[in-house]
Order: structure tokens, then sequence, then C-alpha cells
């Protein structure tokens, strides 16, 4: 019995260079843990499920999921859903401006105290958990969050050494979370009908259906001169994506056990 040789990669003969294409590189791999230090930011990673006539509650988990439909779309040419990813965009960067203000403010408030060297409270056990989304904007909702929880301590140790009272403390923490929450609704106003530019601008298909529950879709969008900063290439998408398709508030993942309980968010 002979040894199978093993093959070679074809060379030129007289330059011993490579024939054809060099292999590729695999697939890329990476990981993302999301720390948090309040239980306020654990509640809006998982949102809440629906019981006891009490509606559901959209988390970061459950934005992330229906954003991935959004993202698809986009990909199809669904002009619409370029359309709802700058309405993301522009939610996330207008929140982003509006908590880093409200930390200039309480930052400021913890210096003012003439002796005192105040540090920030921090949690002697951060919740963390291992993301793994599907386009950059649920990512960036993640970094939304994680400022809203640097906000919390903020005001939380504000609160502690006595300057903010218990009014103002919970007005700016759940002020903030509500102004959060609504960006995780966005993708709810959103219909997926297997729709892209050409049909809209020729009124085929379902662009009627489109217009009726959407609106309008402005032309500057309609024509592509104006997309989301992170918006998808266009391309194929996989045949399970198949419409109509309405997305409806829906349960998610079961919340873990908060770390501390610092205070009511």
């Amino acid at each position: 019995m002979h040894a199978r040789r093993p093959q070679s990669i074809p060379t030129d003969q007289q330059s011993g260079a490579q024939v054809g294409p060099p292999e590729q590189p695999g697939t890329l791999h990476g990981q993302v843990w999301f720390a948090v230090q309040t239980v306020q930011a654990q509640r809006l990673i998982h949102g809440r499920k629906a019981a006891a006539g009490k509606p559901a509650i959209i988390g970061l988990v459950g934005f992330a999921d229906r954003l991935r439909i959004l993202w698809l779309a986009a990909r199809r040419d669904d002009p619409y859903a370029d359309w709802w990813l700058i309405q993301v965009h522009q939610a996330i960067e207008r929140e982003v401006e509006y908590v880093r203000h409200w930390q200039q403010e309480i930052h400021a408030l913890l210096h003012q105290m003439p002796g005192m060297d105040i540090h920030v409270a921090a949690s002697t056990k951060p919740y963390r958990i291992a993301l793994q989304f599907a386009n950059p904007y649920a990512y960036q909702a993640a970094l939304l969050l994680s400022e809203y929880d640097a906000l919390a301590c903020r005001v939380l140790t504000a609160h502690h050494v006595g300057l903010l009272d218990n009014e103002a403390r919970n007005a700016l923490i759940k002020s903030c979370a509500r102004r959060i929450r609504a960006i995780f609704t966005i993708p709810q106003r959103y219909r997926l009908l297997k729709i892209d530019r050409e049909a809209v601008r020729r009124n085929q298909g379902r662009s009627s259906e489109a217009r009726q529950h959407m609106g309008n879709v402005p032309e500057d969008i309609l024509s592509g001169e104006r997309q989301a900063p992170f918006a998808p290439r266009k391309g194929t998408v996989p045949r399970t994506m198949a419409g109509p398709m309405e997305l409806h508030p829906a349960s998610s993942p079961a919340m873990k056990r908060p770390v501390s309980e610092n205070d009511d968010g």
C-alpha cells in the first residue's frame, strides 16, 4: 500500500509564484460583553413580560430582535426600512446628547461641596450579559443604555449625600428611562410588506398599503440620497423573510436577579 502524497499548491515553474488566488482568511468572529452597575439600567435590557393586566415593556433585547427585521428589509431596498433606520439613528443621537447633558449637570453638583471628595458609587458585582446583535444600531442602543447607567450612578450618589431629594432623583431617572423605552418602540410602527424603491416609485405591489400605514416616504430617502450612516449594503436576504409582517409586542427573555436593589427605577 502506497501513502498518498500531499497535494501541493500550483506554482509558476519559472518564478515559483503561486498560481491562482490565495486562500482567504476565515469568517471573523468576536464577542461583546455588556456590563451595567444599576438595577435601573438592567431593567431596560430585558424589559418586562405582559402579565396581570400590565402590557409588555420592550427592552434592549426585544428592540434588537425587531430591529433585525428593519435591517433585512433595508437590504432589500425597502425605502420605508431606510426611513425607519434614520429615525432610530436620530433618536439615539438625540437621547445620548440628553443623557450626557444631565451627566454633566450632576457631575457639577457633586463637585460643588468644598472640602469633600465624592466618588461616584459603583456596583460590587456589575450585571454582565453577552451581546450578539445583527446590526450596528442595536449596539448603538446598548451604548446609550451604558450612558444612562453612568447617569443613574451619579444621580444615586447625589441622592445618597443629600444633594438631590427623592422627588428630583426619581424624576430624572424615570424620565430618562421613558425616553429610552420610546426609542425601543420605534420598530413597532414599521410593517414589512415586501416592497422596494421601484415598486414605491411606480405605485406597484403593496406600496399603497405602505403609504396608508406608514405615510409617504420623504423624497430624498426614496431617491437614496439620504440614508442612515450605518445603513446596510443592498443585496439579497434569506427566503424566510416573508411578508406581510407587522411587529407586535412580545415577551423578552427572563430577567436575571438584580445585583442589588439600589433604588426604584
